[in-house]
């Protein structure tokens, strides 16, 4: 029995020898996507390289956006993240130049990886995986890829690389980093000078304007109106524009002082403007009205007007709450 242990030690050497193989396999494959990945990220793959980067044994992990930019695929949603998945590759490469978070991600686009699609049995686009490793300290049980869910729409760089994060415990997650739009900043700084021009050239026209009192009452009392009839309410709320009645027809008021809708708060608005105009040419323009006979037929007039409105006002607090006890005529 003395020759077992050295027949088991015989047997164990090709066993050894085969993991030290495949562990350096993976090391080298690494290093070699890495190094383009330094350059350009994300990589560009085939159906080759995309085997290759993707073959357990792996002790790293891929990111691989399966995408169809080409136009006659008519995807979207492909060409709307594209540019949302190469600032994320390009921050991740910038961020991760020595590899510490051993994380590689590529795009294979269906015009190169047809086979890949068709042996994952891909039939929409795009779709993100994350293959885990298999060996070393992050390995995971499971050899499956992870799949980022696009039910959403296009996600932005920082929700994938939130969602690359929380994949990746224990390793550096580079911050996304977005360069700089320098034609924006010259276009925005032209447009705010060419402003400036405009208005220094019209200042004098401009300043009598903003001096002029009748301009500030009148854009204060449009303020006025807006926020005393609801329109903060609506915004906050989310109110619908009307709602039915429950026979066919349309309600534009809504019952009780809690709850209200859009074009409620639009007819209310145009009440309290002719109540407010009404107001104003009694008390301003009717007094310095010269001819007695006119100014005797304006106040009359904004009298009628002021009582109509005032009435409807009325009725529409009654249709509000069936307890309101005021009214006027003619709306009783």
């Amino acid at each position: 029995m003395r020759w077992l242990p050295t027949l088991l030690s015989i047997a164990a050497l090709p066993l050894g020898s085969f993991a030290a193989k495949s562990s350096s396999s993976s090391a080298d494959r690494f290093q070699t996507f890495h190094t383009q990945a330094v350059s350009s990220s994300p990589l560009k793959l085939s159906d080759a390289t995309y085997k290759k980067l993707t073959s357990a044994p792996r002790d790293y992990s891929v990111g691989v956006l399966l995408t169809a930019l080409d136009a006659k695929y008519g995807c979207q949603l492909c060409t709307a993240f594209q540019p949302e998945w190469e600032v994320l590759g390009k921050s991740w490469a910038k961020g991760d130049k020595k590899g510490e978070s051993r994380l590689i991600l590529s795009t294979l686009d269906f015009s190169e990886g047809r086979e890949t699609f068709m042996s994952l049995g891909l039939q929409t686009a795009p779709v993100l995986l994350l293959f885990q490793p298999t060996t070393g300290p992050h390995a995971v049980s499971s050899p499956e890829p992870l799949r980022f869910d696009f039910a959403n729409g296009p996600p932005s760089a920082d929700l994938v690389h939130d969602w690359l994060a929380r994949h990746l415990p224990d390793r550096p997650h580079p911050p996304v980093y977005r360069p700089v739009n320098y034609t924006r900043w010259v276009v925005t700084t032209v447009s705010l000078l060419g402003a400036l021009g405009i208005v220094i050239k019209l200042w004098p026209y401009i300043l009598p304007v903003l001096q002029n009192r009748n301009v500030w009452a009148g854009l204060s009392l449009i303020c006025i109106l807006l926020f005393t009839s609801g329109h903060m309410y609506n915004q906050i709320r989310k109110v619908p524009y009307v709602a039915g009645d429950g026979r066919g027809g349309i309600s534009y008021f809504a019952g009780g002082f809690q709850s209200q809708y859009g074009l409620e708060t639009q007819i209310i608005a145009f009440i309290y403007g002719v109540l407010s105009f009404a107001t104003i040419s009694l008390a301003m323009k009717a007094p310095r009205t010269k001819d007695s006979h006119l100014q005797q037929v304006m106040v009359i007039a904004w009298g009628i007007v002021l009582t109509v409105m005032y009435s409807y006002l009325l009725s529409v607090f009654r249709v509000k709450n069936g307890g309101y006890p005021f009214k006027l005529p003619p709306f009783m």
